[in-house]
């Protein structure tokens, strides 16, 4: 006969007394989902992981720090045996069975009274799964987890999430779409792209998710080529408030993070001064990203302590500059350059003027996490050779530092 299937219900913990047994890694992955339900929970465990102990450091439950011993499920409401000592599993489900408290053992899932699902969350949503199996195989916790991890991508991406049934009110989200590569930007960002009624797009956003929206979208190029064609902030504001004034949905999708370098607050406080709704949802920076992606740690342990992000669209000699170059030159850690292909040999001749060894290792990284990502080494005194001969052009992150020659074996110009 098939297994009889289990009743889905979604408990509501919050204040309610919850006792866990055994502090090891099943605890550590049972906990934050357990104190986000703001679940009262008493650990029962003479032992911990750091990171269990930590939040029992931390007062966000109670620790009870010794063996388990009968009673301790007094005025439990649900439970979960979760040592790796098979008898005293059995003995606290005994326990939750006499009192009729749900109990989940982790070493033997089908002698508990209840199990715990494969669980994800998408904008509000919670998904869990539980499968059933036949009586020789059992339940397939794998096959849970890859159904969660679907149904979780397609509310993540839209695609679950019929058109009539998304949000229609007018508001606009600046959206930091990360450094060019469309799996690299967040969750929440693509649930946002995949509801919108029209996307104000840079040229360095994810393009390649553009090709994903449905038809009727309205695609806005905000481009910025440098030293070419440009779409006016102006312009861009006002197609912003325009379009959100008359109902609709709006993405301004953004390159790497909306904050840095990107005009995001300057959009923000247009916004707002017009009475218009905004969501800001944070991208994942190139400053940090794409040094990551070739290899380059920004800071590394004995190498550099700090790293600074400039942006080098002006030139240290050009009074409009707001760089303290001689004190960037003092700096012993990691520079960051981002917008400096046109002023990098200027940038590199104040940078030596003012005391930075010529020797210090630079990588140039052009279109990072692209499919044409292509990266130039080279050291601060020859780098302006170096990117003229390579034909190194925008987008490119420029890194300065020890920390170029970390774990690359690449080689310097």
């Amino acid at each position: 006969m098939p297994e009889t299937p289990a009743y889905p219900v979604g408990l509501r913990l919050a204040g309610r007394r919850v006792v866990l047994v055994g502090g090891g890694t099943v605890a550590q992955r049972r906990l934050p989902a357990l104190l986000a339900a703001g679940a009262d929970v008493t650990l029962v465990s003479p032992g911990a992981t750091p990171s269990v102990e930590a939040m029992a450091t931390a007062g966000e439950i109670t620790w009870e720090r010794r063996c388990y011993a009968e009673g301790d499920l007094a005025d439990a409401w649900y439970a979960l045996a979760a040592t790796d000592d098979a008898e005293v599993n059995a003995a606290v489900v005994a326990e939750a069975e006499s009192r009729r408290v749900w109990c989940v053992r982790s070493d033997d899932a089908d002698a508990g009274t209840a199990w715990t699902p494969a669980t994800g969350r998408s904008g509000g949503v919670t998904v869990a799964v539980l499968t059933s199996g036949a009586p020789d195989t059992g339940r397939d916790p794998r096959r849970s987890a890859a159904v969660r991890d679907a149904v979780v991508a397609g509310l993540g991406d839209g695609s679950l999430v019929p058109p009539q049934h998304r949000p229609r009110t007018g508001g606009v989200a600046l959206v930091g779409g990360g450094p060019g590569d469309p799996d690299l930007i967040t969750v929440r960002g693509r649930r946002l792209l995949a509801g919108a009624d029209v996307v104000v797009a840079d040229r360095l956003g994810p393009r390649d998710l553009l090709d994903e929206l449905p038809p009727h979208v309205e695609v806005i190029d905000a481009a910025k080529i440098p030293y070419g064609r440009a779409m006016a902030q102006e312009h861009i504001n006002a197609a912003l408030i325009e379009h959100a004034k008359a109902g609709r949905f709006v993405v301004r999708l953004k390159g790497g993070d909306p904050f840095v370098f990107g005009r995001g607050m300057e959009e923000a406080e247009q916004l707002a001064a017009e009475g218009v709704e905004v969501t800001v949802v944070p991208g994942i920076s190139s400053a940090i990203s794409v040094p990551g992606a070739v290899g380059v740690p920004v800071t590394h342990r004995g190498v550099a302590h700090e790293f600074t992000v400039v942006s080098g669209h002006v030139a240290p000699d050009d009074p409009r500059s707001l760089v303290d170059w001689p004190a960037l030159a003092r700096l012993r850690g990691t520079l960051v350059l981002l917008m400096a292909v046109e002023n990098l040999g200027a940038i590199a001749d104040a940078l030596m003027a003012h005391g930075r060894s010529e020797e210090t290792p630079v990588a140039v990284v052009q279109e990072g996490t692209m499919a044409t990502e292509r990266r130039v080494d080279a050291t601060l005194g020859t780098v302006r050779a170096r990117a003229a001969a390579e034909g190194v052009r925008p987008p490119a992150v420029v890194v300065i530092g020890d920390v170029v020659g970390v774990g690359t074996g690449g080689t310097r110009g």
